[in-house]
């Protein structure tokens, strides 16, 4: 998937300079943004001749779609395989593109903040019922960190509604 190899990259970069040992971290999925419901129809197109749909849900009252790859990305020792979609809320238009990635941490999301207690953590998702998470802010991205992959989390939910 074009864009998505240097983006990874990028937040990869930006996780070492912050002094996260990426060892401890398996890169999950990304998340790509668009715009518009026209673009989201066109994406979901794009994705599906990449890869298969594992799930769509509604969060948020909106679409959010994940496809597997055919393709995984593979940027320094990390392979990604899934591609999150949400649609676009209404009146909070996105630009096009990356948006976020998202890591699996093997141990407590709570050892992250006290590993590295200097760096600027978004703790708003942390006592999320489903899969809590922690955020860093990396200027227009962001990487996300939580402790059950989302393929995992769609398949749970799968089983849980046959």
């Amino acid at each position: 998937m074009e864009g998505a190899a240097p983006f990874l990259a990028m937040v990869l970069a930006r996780l070492q300079q912050l002094g996260l040992d990426m060892a401890e971290l398996q890169a999950d999925h990304l998340c790509y943004r668009v715009g518009s419901a026209v673009c989201y129809q066109e994406m979901q197109s794009e994705l599906a001749g990449l890869g298969v749909l594992l799930g769509k849900s509604i969060v948020g009252g909106r679409p959010i779609a994940t496809y597997r790859l055919h393709e995984p990305v593979r940027v320094q020792g990390q392979v990604v395989d899934v591609v999150e979609l949400p649609a676009p809320k209404p009146g909070s238009p996105y630009p096009e593109g990356f948006e976020h990635a998202e890591f699996v941490v093997a141990g407590e999301l709570e050892d992250l903040l006290r590993t590295h207690p200097g760096l600027d953590w978004d703790t708003g998702g942390l006592h999320k019922a489903h899969n809590p998470e922690l955020r860093l802010r990396l200027g227009a991205a962001s990487a996300k960190f939580h402790r059950t992959a989302l393929a995992e989390l769609i398949a749970a939910e799968k089983r849980d509604q046959a």
